[in-house]
């Protein structure tokens, strides 16, 4: 087989300035090998939580969600308390993969119109895009299932930098101003993320105490002072009347929430995604997330093609996103067996050309009667809008057992709105439904129902054993990221490190593929010669990922550059 290899972006070292709280300079590195667990995330003070946790004798899923507890507070536009997430874990005891389903829900009194007719700007602005939090059910599902600590002892590490402060960085100030605008329109965030009327400025400690409170009182009084108790009474006060700042023009629309939404909430083990690809095992997703199913159909057409390179790479996620929009939701009957099957993928991938097909591409029949070359029917669905943020980790511990782990809430900064003397942002997951009229779209919403997402933790496997664990945020862009980076991987030879930096471009079935200027600087001209059209996006992605190197070597990897860079970690560190 050909394999075009795709140069990477050189491997940097991102130093952060001395930390207010540590006794020594801390600095952030994105890649880190050695012995006894490890862990990769986008922050230092995550990765430094589900270090400490490892060190102690915890294990990954508790180091996850110590690690995911401190992201709320360190990347609040990005994760938190209120938000959602999926957690794909190998169990090295039982040797089985597990998935936990922390996504939210859909208030009891949402229909299929509810949103219908608002614009998307105005609705992740607003209380009615607050899904149901899954997070904190996430974690104590996780913790009791397969964990060996209390939710208590795995929140301690976020009171500490919640309650002593953090290093705001450069992100972190770029994404309050970002959200300035609309962060200045309610009481409870402008008070807290605008201090002064303006964003922290870089270099200044950012102290957060009322959510350090909410973390103490999480860790008292456990998991139903949320879903039942005093702070699901907040966080549903917060949503039905949000704090709007007084003489502001902005048209801020009510949830439709109730207390009764959050009693009814629950986390649910499901059965993974699975496909084989180049001999190896890969472990995804399944719905309402639509990231094990993409990636999985993807990676099979391209093992269906005769050659591999870049102009196939996009052809086949642009395949994959056709059938991802007609099928892929919550929903009884999605055909994901026949999605992932060997016999569509070779009906798909007998599509791809020399040319790029002009997009969008209609969705195949997944049906099991598969012939050599059939030609799709029907009509394409729209990429829906989906917030670029997210964040996403990964752990292994000295027994083995290793989780992928990806929390949100949504749009960077969420639907804007801190719960009044809480300290914590609310999600506006909501707006990933699709707002119709869409008559027969899986995604549509309903009552209860969990929007789809495009959120990938994998996990992948050779021979009985796992080898890789890998994940992104970047909302729909999530699943091509995934893609990219394990052909990256496997197709095109590159190191983990390589694979990761590389320049990234992103075909979800839309008239034009984005893609990274350094993308388009080295591949534009050839790419757009077989008809792939391009608009430049300034980066995508900011992945997480760690590969086992044999004899309990293990190697941590986080971006270089995107996102401010990453921060991996091993527990015995070599060389």
């Amino acid at each position: 087989m050909r394999r075009m290899l795709v140069p990477a972006v050189a491997v940097l070292i991102t130093l952060v300035p001395a930390s207010p709280v540590a006794a020594e300079p801390q600095q952030k590195v994105p890649v880190a090998k050695g012995y006894g667990g490890a862990v990769a995330t986008v922050d230092l003070d995550a990765s430094k939580a589900a270090l400490s946790v490892l060190r102690k004798g915890g294990n990954a899923v508790d180091a996850a969600v110590a690690a995911g507890a401190v992201l709320g507070v360190t990347e609040p536009y990005s994760a938190g308390l209120a938000g959602g997430g999926f957690m794909v874990y190998y169990d090295a005891r039982q040797r089985k993969v597990f998935t936990i389903d922390g996504r939210e829900t859909a208030p009891q009194a949402m229909t299929s119109t509810s949103l219908e007719g608002i614009p998307f700007a105005e609705a992740v602005t607003s209380g009615l895009s607050a899904g149901v939090p899954g997070t904190v059910a996430n974690w104590d599902l996780a913790l009791r299932r397969f964990g060996t600590i209390s939710l208590k002892q795995a929140l301690q590490p976020a009171i500490e930098v919640a309650s002593k402060g953090f290093l705001v960085d450069q992100t972190f100030h770029d994404q309050t101003a970002a959200n300035a605008d609309r962060f200045k329109d309610f009481t409870s965030t402008a008070a807290l993320y605008l201090p002064n009327g303006a964003p922290p400025p870089v270099g200044s400690v950012f102290r957060n105490p009322e959510l350090a409170d909410t973390y103490r009182e999480l860790a008292k009084r456990g998991p139903g002072w949320l879903y039942g108790g005093q702070l699901g009474k907040d966080i549903v006060a917060t949503v039905k009347q949000p704090p709007v700042t007084p003489g502001t023009t902005r048209n801020v629309r009510p949830g439709l929430m109730e207390l009764a939404d959050l009693r009814a909430y629950r986390a649910l083990m499901r059965e993974p995604t699975k496909i084989s690809y180049k001999g190896m095992d890969v472990y995804g997703m399944a719905p309402p997330s639509s990231g094990g199913s993409t990636v999985g159909e993807a990676l099979n057409i391209l093992e269906s093609l005769p050659e591999v390179g870049l102009h196939e790479y996009l052809e086949a996620s642009k395949l994959a996103f056709a059938d991802r929009g007609k099928y892929v939701g919550d929903i009884p009957g999605v055909p994901l067996t026949e999605l992932l099957s060997d016999g569509f993928a070779k009906e798909r991938a007998c599509l791809i050309g020399e040319q790029a097909m002009k997009p969008p591409v209609a969705p195949g029949n997944p049906d099991g009667s598969y012939e050599s070359c059939a030609q799709p029917t029907g009509s394409a669905t729209p990429v829906a809008d989906e917030g670029p943020e997210t964040t996403h980790l990964v752990v292994a511990d000295r027994w083995g057992n290793v989780i992928a782990y990806n929390l949100t809430i949504e749009s960077t900064g969420g639907n804007g709105i801190v719960v009044p003397g809480r300290g914590v942002l609310l999600n506006n997951e909501l707006t990933d439904f699709t707002f119709g009229p869409a008559p027969g779209d899986p995604n549509l919403p309903a009552p209860g129902k969990r929007p789809r997402s495009s959120m990938a933790p994998t996990l992948v496997f050779d021979d009985g054993r796992p080898v890789l664990a890998v994940g992104s945020p970047g909302g729909s862009t999530i699943i091509t990221t995934v893609l990219q980076i394990l052909l990256n991987r496997y197709e095109f030879d590159m190191e983990l490190p390589e694979a990761l930096a590389a320049p990234r471009a992103t075909q979800r079935n839309t008239a034009q593929t984005q893609a990274e200027p350094a993308f388009l600087g080295l591949y534009q001209d050839q790419l757009t010669a077989r008809g792939h059209s391009f608009v430049s996006t300034p980066e995508i992605g900011a992945a997480t990922a760690l590969e086992f190197l044999g004899g309990g070597r293990i190697q941590a990897v986080a971006e270089p550059t995107r996102r401010g860079g990453g921060s991996a970690m091993v527990v015995v560190p070599t060389r």
